[in-house]
């Protein structure tokens, strides 16, 4: 899987005169803070000392799982089919910031159990209905693990042909927080315990047993090392279209906008494969959701906004997308001493 996708380290060479840039705007050095990281950055990604953010796009991946079943949510798993219709009509937050801030979105089955063809607008991605259960047996074979990466890649070719150079992955999916947990533990070594949280809303007694759940599933698949493998087998067909539209958007030189616990557990596979795939990314915000801290230090990564949400859906990059823009206004629009005629002196 790995070969599909050809991903280079960002260059750095329009560094210097970048930083330059940022440096003679009329302000102390630095006194913008992460905007001038985020405006460096993106000039980097773009190759360019006047960036500008074009047809920005959300893609909300959906999925069921088959581990739901096994009670690791409070919620039941026809919660996701009845999401993905709410999504179609606007109804979810998702919607609402998404056109707050002028952000297309888009929503894509990949794979829900249910019968979603009279939803209008709807993306048919699926590769099947639902996941199997990873108690049991890998949640999916290597081959439909593949067909998701490509899926996700080609929505996102799609998408930057016509226009978008800036883009976010969200999902929904009852049962993900558990297929991201043991991607988490599987890919950073961390104590299940640490990475397992609750979710939908869980109770302690419920949340001991998706504990337990998990350490089960551990027992049934030991050993497992290899990113592929890894989401193959916990992974959903959302997680891992995720992964495959990351990995394209890195390719095509694409600012990567990541969302939230789940979308970040889909970045470590993604990075497990490619890690230059980090230098294409921002990341939106902290979520509350158990775990995500420990995910963000993993991969010396650093939120732009810490509001305690832990919805999904793609939610912490529409909020935080304003942030880009003011990083992008500000490299390209702000007076320089010189053009104001103020003394820096």
């Amino acid at each position: 899987m790995p070969q599909m996708f050809d991903i280079q380290p960002l260059s750095r060479a329009l560094a210097p005169a970048l930083q330059a840039k940022i440096d003679q705007k009329t302000k102390p050095l630095g006194a913008l803070g992460q905007l001038e990281a985020l405006a460096l950055q993106i000039g980097l990604i773009q190759n360019s000392l006047t960036p500008s953010l074009t047809k920005p796009c959300i893609f909300v991946f959906a999925g069921d799982h088959g581990v739901a079943g096994s009670g690791v949510s409070a919620y039941p798993q026809a919660v996701t089919a009845q999401m993905v219709a709410n999504f179609a009509a606007g109804g979810a937050a998702i919607n609402v910031f998404a056109r707050q801030h002028q952000i297309d979105l888009l929503i894509v089955d990949a794979g829900v159990n249910a019968d979603l063809t009279a939803i209008p607008g709807l993306i048919d991605a699926g590769i099947g209905k639902g996941t199997a259960n990873f108690l049991d047996q890998p949640a999916m074979t290597r081959e439909q693990c593949a067909i998701a990466l490509a899926k996700g890649a080609e929505l996102v070719l799609r998408q930057r042909d016509q226009g978008c150079n800036c883009i976010g992955f969200g999902e929904m999916g009852i049962g993900n927080t558990s297929s991201a947990a043991l991607i988490m533990h599987c890919l950073t070594g961390l104590p299940l315990e640490a990475c397992v949280g609750r979710g939908t809303g869980l109770d302690d007694a419920q949340l001991q047993h998706k504990v337990s759940i998990l350490q089960q599933a551990l027992t049934r698949h030991p050993g497992l090392s290899d990113p592929s493998e890894i989401l193959a087998t916990f992974g959903g067909f959302e997680i891992a279209m995720m992964v495959g539209a990351y990995l394209k958007a890195a390719e095509l030189n694409m600012l990567i906008m990541v969302d939230g616990f789940i979308a970040g557990s889909a970045l470590l596979a993604a990075a497990g494969l490619h890690p230059a795939v980090l230098d294409y990314c921002v990341f939106s915000h902290m979520s509350g959701e158990q775990g995500h801290r420990s995910l963000l230090d993993h991969l010396h990564a650093r939120p732009l906004l810490n509001l305690d949400m832990r919805l999904g859906e793609g939610s912490g990059i529409a909020l935080a997308y304003p942030l880009l823009l003011s990083a992008v206004v500000f490299l390209n629009e702000m007076a320089t001493f010189d053009e104001a005629g103020v003394d820096r002196d």
